[in-house]
C-alpha cells in the first residue's frame, strides 16, 4: 500500500494526539471512548448515579484495575446513597467525586479526551459526570504482580534478601524505604510510541553530578522507538560506546545496591515491567564488586577481591597461554612438564589452537544449553554433556587430555564475576586472544593486552573514564578499587572528576577508636 492509501484509509502513527474534547453529554463520550478502543474486549463501562440522580460513567481496562475496591468503596456506596433533594445535580457530582475518591485514591481533573485514554491505558478509572466536560482519573491499579523475593543472579550470604519486581511503583517504594530523605529525587518521563513505558530517573539532590543527570535527561528524552519492554532497550540508546563487549551501563536487581550507588553521586533508571534497574556511570572496576563485599569485615572482603581479579584474568588468559607455549614456546616449560604435554597430544589430529577454540565451543555451547533448558534438565544437560562428551573426545583421540583441563579451569574462573555482562566480554574475548596465541604466540598475547588496554582507556560512561580511578590515576579513590578499605577509612564520595570534596564520614571519626586519617 502506497503512502497515498495509507493517509486516504486513515491509518494513524503510533504518536498521533487525540484532540477531542471532553462533551457534555455521557452518551457522546461513550462514543467517543469506544471508538478510540474498539475491538478491545477488556474495555469496561460501567454506569452508576450519585445521589441517585446524577448519571456517571466509569471506565477502566479489565486486569489493571482493582475491581474490588471499585466496587466497594466506590461504585456500591453510590448506588445505595439516597437522593438528597435541593442540590444542584453537578455540583453534587463534583462533591462526591470529591470527596469520595480523594480518599481512596490519588485523582486528577481533565478536561481532554487525550489525558482520559492515557489514563486509562496506564492501569486507572476513568469518571464522567452528565452535564460536565470534566472527568476525573483515579489510580486504583489492581493488576497482578510477582512477590518481593532475592534475586537469582545476585544473592548474598549476608545481605538483604530482597530484589526488585516487575512493578515500578513497588520497586521505587522499596528504593524510598533505603533512603528516606526528601532529596531523593524521582523525576517521571514516558518512552514508546506504543508502549508508553513509564521511565523514572532516581538521583540524590545536591549530591548527583549535575553533568551526568543532564546528559542521562537529554539522552532518555531523544529515544525514539515503538515499544520499551526492558531496560536493555533503554541502555543501547544511552550508551556511549555501542560496538564494543564491555557494558557502560551497570544493572541490578538489589535495591541496597541502587541505594548506595546512588549516595556515590550516580544516577538510576527504572522502567516499569522490569525488575532490573540501569545504574550511570559504570566503570571496568564494577565487574570485580559484589554486594558481599560491604556486608563482610574490609580484610574478607579484600582477599575475595583480589582472588575475584585473579580468577578472571585466568579467564582470559590462561588458554591463550597454553596455546602459546605448546605451540611456539615449549622451551619455557619444565622437561618433565613438556614431556607430559606432548604425549598426552600424541595423535590428536588438530594444532593446539583449533583444539581449544573446539573445546570452547563445545563449552559455551553446554553453557547455553544448560541455561535455556528447563531447570531440572539444564544442570543434567550441562554436566553429563560435559563429563561424557569429553571424555569420548579424549579417548577417540579426537582432543587432548590437557585441554580439557584448561578449558575447565577457564569455565570455572569465569563464573567467579558477579556481573553477567562483564563476565559475557570476558567470555568472548577469549576468542580472539586464542586466535592472536595460534598465529604469534605470546607476542600476539602481548600485543592482543596492548590493544585491548587502549580500547579500555579510550572507553568513557557518560564522561567518566571507564578505568576511572587507576587511569586517570585519583588517589583519594583508591580506597574502595583494589581493595576495600574499612568504611571508617572512606571519608569522602567518589569525585569522579569534580573539584568538589563530599564529605561521606565527617572527619573520618571511627567510634570506639581514635580518629581516622584524613583523606589525601
Amino acid at each position: 500500500m502506497s503512502a497515498a492509501q495509507h493517509a486516504s484509509s486513515g491509518d494513524t502513527s503510533p504518536e498521533q494526539t487525540i484532540h477531542d474534547p471532553i462533551s457534555e453529554s455521557l452518551a457522546e463520550n461513550e462514543r467517543l471512548i469506544g471508538g478510540y478502543f474498539a475491538h478491545c474486549y477488556d474495555i469496561v463501562f460501567r454506569r452508576a448515579h450519585i445521589f441517585g440522580q446524577v448519571p456517571v460513567l466509569v471506565v477502566y481496562l479489565d486486569g489493571l484495575v482493582d475491581t474490588k475496591a471499585l466496587d466497594a468503596v466506590l461504585l456500591k456506596p453510590w448506588m445505595l446513597e439516597a437522593p438528597r433533594p435541593g442540590l444542584d445535580e453537578l455540583n453534587a457530582a463534583d462533591l462526591m467525586l470529591e470527596q469520595r475518591l480523594v480518599s481512596i485514591a490519588k485523582t486528577n481533573t481533565t478536561g481532554t479526551m487525550d489525558d482520559v485514554v492515557k489514563s486509562i491505558l496506564s492501569g486507572n478509572v476513568a469518571i464522567l459526570s452528565d452535564g460536565s466536560a470534566q472527568a476525573v482519573t483515579a489510580e486504583l491499579n489492581g493488576f497482578e504482580q510477582r512477590a518481593v523475593e532475592e534475586p537469582a543472579s545476585e544473592t548474598t550470604v549476608r545481605g538483604p534478601k530482597e530484589g526488585f519486581t516487575e512493578s515500578l511503583n513497588a520497586n521505587t517504594g522499596m528504593l524510598r524505604r533505603k533512603l528516606r530523605s526528601p532529596k531523593l529525587k524521582m523525576e517521571s518521563m514516558s518512552v514508546g510510541n506504543l508502549s508508553k513505558t513509564t521511565i523514572v530517573i532516581a538521583y540524590i539532590e545536591g549530591i548527583v553530578q549535575a553533568s551526568v543527570l543532564e546528559e542521562v535527561r537529554g539522552r532518555i528524552s531523544q529515544i525514539k522507538i515503538d515499544t520499551v519492554l526492558d531496560g536493555a532497550f533503554v541502555e543501547e540508546f544511552i550508551e556511549d560506546h555501542p560496538f564494543t563487549f564491555f557494558p557502560q551501563v551497570q544493572n541490578t536487581e538489589r535495591p541496597d545496591i541502587v541505594a548506595s550507588c546512588l549516595a556515590e553521586r550516580k544516577v538510576a533508571v527504572f522502567v516499569d515491567g522490569t525488575p532490573f534497574v540501569l545504574i550511570v556511570p559504570c566503570t571496568f572496576w564494577n565487574a570485580f564488586q559484589s554486594a558481599d563485599d560491604y556486608y563482610e569485615r574490609f580484610l574478607y572482603a579484600t582477599v575475595i577481591r583480589w582472588l575475584r581479579m585473579i580468577l578472571i584474568t585466568t579467564s582470559l588468559y590462561l588458554p591463550s597461554i597454553y596455546v602459546a607455549i605448546s605451540t611456539f614456546h615449549p622451551q619455557l616449560l619444565p622437561t618433565n612438564f613438556l614431556i607430559s604435554i606432548t604425549s598426552a597430544r600424541e595423535g590428536v589430529p588438530f594444532p593446539a589452537v583449533i583444539e581449544a577454540l573446539l573445546i570452547e565451543f563445545l563449552f559455551e555451547g553446554l553453557r547455553e544449553a544448560g541455561l535455556r533448558m528447563p531447570r531440572p534438565n539444564g544442570s543434567a544437560i550441562s554436566i553429563v554433556g560435559a563429563l561424557v562428551i569429553g571424555q569420548a573426545a579424549v579417548q577417540a583421540g579426537i582432543i587432548s587430555a590437557p585441554i580439557v583441563i584448561v578449558v575447565s579451569l577457564t569455565g570455572i574462573a569465569s563464573l567467579i564475576t558477579p556481573r553477567y555482562s562483564m563476565g559475557m566480554a570476558f567470555r568472548l574475548l577469549r576468542f580472539p586472544m586464542l586466535v592472536c596465541s595460534g598465529m604469534f604466540g605470546l607476542y600476539g598475547v602481548t600485543m592482543a593486552s596492548l590493544f585491548l588496554l587502549i580500547h579500555l582507556t579510550n572507553l568513557e560512561s557518560f564522561g567518566v573514564p571507564y578505568l576511572s580511578p587507576i587511569a586517570p590515576l585519583t588517589r583519594s579513590e583508591l580506597k574502595d578499587v583494589l581493595i576495600r578499605a574499612p568504611w571508617w577509612k572512606m571519608h569522602t564520595l567518589p569525585l569522579s572528576g569534580s573539584a568538589k570534596r563530599h564529605v561521606r564520614i565527617p572527619n573520618g571519626q571511627r567510634p570506639g577508636g581514635s580518629q581516622g586519617d584524613e583523606a589525601s
